[in-house]
């Protein structure tokens, strides 16, 4: 086929997508979208794209195959749908939506039109999770029965009273925004089971007494929740924008098999061979999960393949997150 003609919507995280497109031999970016015209001009002229609106039902429009929806979590939904529904295949930036309503009809939409809605869950696509991925597939750590993973900062509250710290733009606080990515890599890693059920709680401890010259900060800054998963395995999810620590404790994840457990960053593998506790650590070099990730995408619309992070797997994820907030307003366990 000739290059796959891609529009990207939204020049925040949105430039990570373009660059990576444009690494692409087959691929041309034909417009972008960002509702400040200067700030979408800018961002055309640096990436010498040749058109952009600030409207992104013009770029719906024009004759393009795919387009990256990298706009505030609220608009994920409506554009996502606009565009399936004009014919284009979607690469959606995470979360997938701010409630599992929204998503249900974006899976919905997607196997109505036949197109292509992958879920950018970038992180699959690095080189670590990759390997741990085989290192599992390949049954190395046994059955896998016990997981938990965090994402700590010590000091990272993004965009205070903008749309970020806005649970009506965002849907939530690090919960959605920063546990979305730890808790997809780690149902991805152990098989993609359904959840069972959920128990969570969050907390307000610092957001709150930040003093705002105007906006909105009605979201958790630390979240936590002990997932029950099939076949009797569990998680447990822990993750913050804001707590004293140390430091800055970034992704970590640990799996907990019968023949082997493994850690994340970086990847560890721990074992026992010959009767003695045998630790790898595989030498690998980072990659960026973002080239990977559009390049995969492109991939699966050249070879009508299904992408690796499907609209039903985003689906379960932002289930568990609406039961977690769900959980920590009653007090109860969420049953799924």
């Amino acid at each position: 086929m000739d290059k796959v003609k891609v529009g990207v919507i939204g020049t925040g995280i949105g430039s990570f997508h373009i660059r990576a497109y444009q690494k692409l031999p087959d691929v041309e970016v034909v417009a972008v979208v960002d509702l400040n015209p200067k700030r979408a001009k800018q961002i055309a002229q640096q990436y010498n794209i040749p058109r952009y609106f600030i409207d992104y039902s013009r770029l719906l429009k024009l004759d393009i195959d795919a387009v990256s929806v990298c706009t505030p979590n609220f608009l994920h939904s409506e554009m996502t749908l606009a565009a399936l529904k004009a014919g284009k295949h979607v690469l959606c930036e995470k979360p997938m939506a701010i409630n599992a309503q929204d998503a249900e009809e974006m899976v919905k939409v997607a196997r109505e039109t036949g197109k292509k809605l992958m879920i950018a869950f970038c992180n699959r696509f690095r080189n670590h999770p990759q390997l741990l991925k085989r290192y599992i597939e390949d049954g190395e750590l046994g059955e896998i029965y016990y997981a938990k993973t965090r994402w700590l900062r010590r000091k990272g509250i993004p965009g205070m009273g903008g749309w970020f710290t806005t649970k009506a733009m965002s849907g939530g606080g690090p919960l959605i925004d920063l546990g979305v990515h730890v808790l997809d890599l780690m149902l991805w890693l152990m098989g993609n089971p359904r959840a069972v059920s959920v128990t969570g709680v969050t907390y307000n401890k610092f957001g709150s007494r930040i003093p705002l010259k105007e906006g909105t900060f009605d979201v958790e800054d630390l979240a936590c929740a002990f997932i029950r998963l099939e076949m009797g395995t569990s998680l447990f999810l822990e993750v913050s924008w804001a707590s004293h620590i140390k430091e800055d404790a970034g992704i970590n994840l640990s799996l907990f098999g019968t023949k082997g457990g493994a850690e994340l960053w970086p990847l560890r593998i721990y074992t026992e061979k010959h009767g003695c506790f045998v630790d790898v650590e595989p030498r690998l070099e980072e990659v960026s999960g973002y080239e990977a990730e559009i390049a995969h995408f492109v991939d699966c619309i050249v070879e009508d393949k299904e992408p690796m992070a499907t609209p039903e797997q985003g689906l379960e994820v932002t289930r568990i997150l609406d039961a977690i907030y769900s959980s920590a307003e009653t007090g109860r366990e969420v049953v799924l």
